[in-house]
């Protein structure tokens, strides 16, 4: 049985957030209903970086499409969550208030709802900022640490979003968990510029530990002695890590370097990393003895750390992630894709996928009529624009 069976949620989202959160309880088994516009969810049209956001946060999921402005449409949706357990919305701070749709309002209704806000910010100084993932990564100090010296960049992902949406995802279970004991819900917020915080942790407890402020990644001066991409016999790059000592000497061992573990100057990783400037050099050395796959598969057998250094779209092709049903095939746009699936397994199976994106008012005219209308006022709902349904 699906772990969240029998929850349901009404999705108020778009992009990546709030979407990432309802992808996460729809696949581990709760009833998602995304609200729409008539048209659609404006996410749904986005070409260039932006092609891939539907087609990965909307899987299992089904779709509602009704228009807001006109009070019967909202009066369908205060029905709807009055029959629901969690509402998830990443809009402006009040956009949903407006339309009267409000924690304080709708928990009047139904006491029991979990009522979830995807924001830039939590409460202070900044809360009714808008924000973007790359607003909280330049902010946050996040684009500093990814970026050249004089370069903030921000990360290569939604990766702000994408965990901001697992951190509201987190929270909703947990006040799900709360709500068996007490039997009313709760006020959950999850926002961008404090989860971009917690990812900067380390390097601010670095600083406060030691005075020393930590450059971007892109300057050398890791915590590990060996944490390096080297360059193999045939041209090929691998990255290997040796980050402990009983590492540095299997790595010794099976590379047949007894001088380099006798070596006084590298008995610790704490010094090995004060002798980077000449023991990188030597170990490129080690490395280009080998062809990138006779490499890595030594350092597979010796148990040591290493990757291949992959682009995003290499993993469709991964043999592990197609071995292991890491990766769902999705219907989108008239076009088969694959995408991951969550990272979870339970008693050693992956989440299967229950439903492909849904189109733009796909289950309208079931959850219409579970809302107590009948067919003749479906129909009139569809033809004043207050509904709309798949056009094929």
């Amino acid at each position: 049985m699906p772990l969240l069976e029998g929850v349901r949620v009404v999705e108020f989202a778009h992009m990546v957030m709030g979407p990432s959160c309802g992808l996460m309880l729809a696949d581990l088994g709760a009833e998602v209903i995304k609200v729409e516009p008539l048209e659609g969810d404006n996410t749904r049209r986005l070409e260039h970086a932006g092609a891939g956001f539907f087609p990965v946060f909307n899987r299992n999921k089904k779709s509602l499409a009704l228009d807001l402005k006109h009070p019967e449409g909202r009066a369908l949706v205060i029905k709807l969550v009055e029959r629901s357990d969690v509402l998830t919305e990443n809009f402006r701070p009040g956009a949903l208030d407006k339309l009267g749709f409000s924690y304080a309002a709708l928990t009047e209704r139904n006491p029991r709802l979990i009522y979830c806000s995807l924001k830039g910010f939590l409460k202070g100084p900044y809360e009714h900022r808008a924000a973007l993932d790359e607003v909280t990564q330049m902010m946050g100090g996040l684009a500093y640490m990814t970026g050249l010296p004089d370069r903030p960049l921000r990360a290569g992902s939604s990766v702000i979003d994408i965990l901001g949406g697992t951190f509201a995802a987190l929270g909703i279970v947990a006040a799900l968990r709360e709500r068996d004991q007490t039997g009313r819900g709760k006020r959950v917020t999850s926002a961008l510029f404090e989860t971009t915080a917690l990812l900067v942790a380390q390097h601010m407890a670095q600083y406060e530990l030691t005075g020393e402020a930590p450059p971007p990644m892109s300057v050398k001066r890791p915590a590990w002695s060996v944490y390096d991409i080297f360059e193999t016999k045939d041209d090929g790059r691998l990255f290997v890590g040796v980050v402990t000592d009983t590492q540095w000497e299997v790595f010794c061992r099976e590379f047949g370097e007894p001088q380099l573990a006798a070596d006084a100057r590298l008995k610790t990783n704490g010094m090995r990393v004060k002798e980077r400037g000449w023991l990188i050099p030597r170990l490129g050395e080690i490395m280009r003895r080998y062809t990138k796959a006779e490499l890595a598969a030594h350092l597979e057998a010796i148990g040591l750390p290493f990757a291949p250094i992959a682009k995003p779209w290499d993993l469709l092709e991964d043999p592990h992630l197609k071995a292991s049903d890491g990766l769902v095939e999705t219907r989108v746009r008239g076009k088969t894709i694959r995408v991951p699936a969550l990272p979870l397994e339970f008693d050693g199976k992956r989440l299967a996928k229950r439903a492909d994106p849904p189109q733009v008012g796909e289950h309208g005219r079931e959850l219409l009529a579970e809302l107590g209308c009948s067919p003749a006022e479906v129909e009139r709902l569809l033809d004043r624009r207050i509904v709309a349904f798949p056009t094929t």
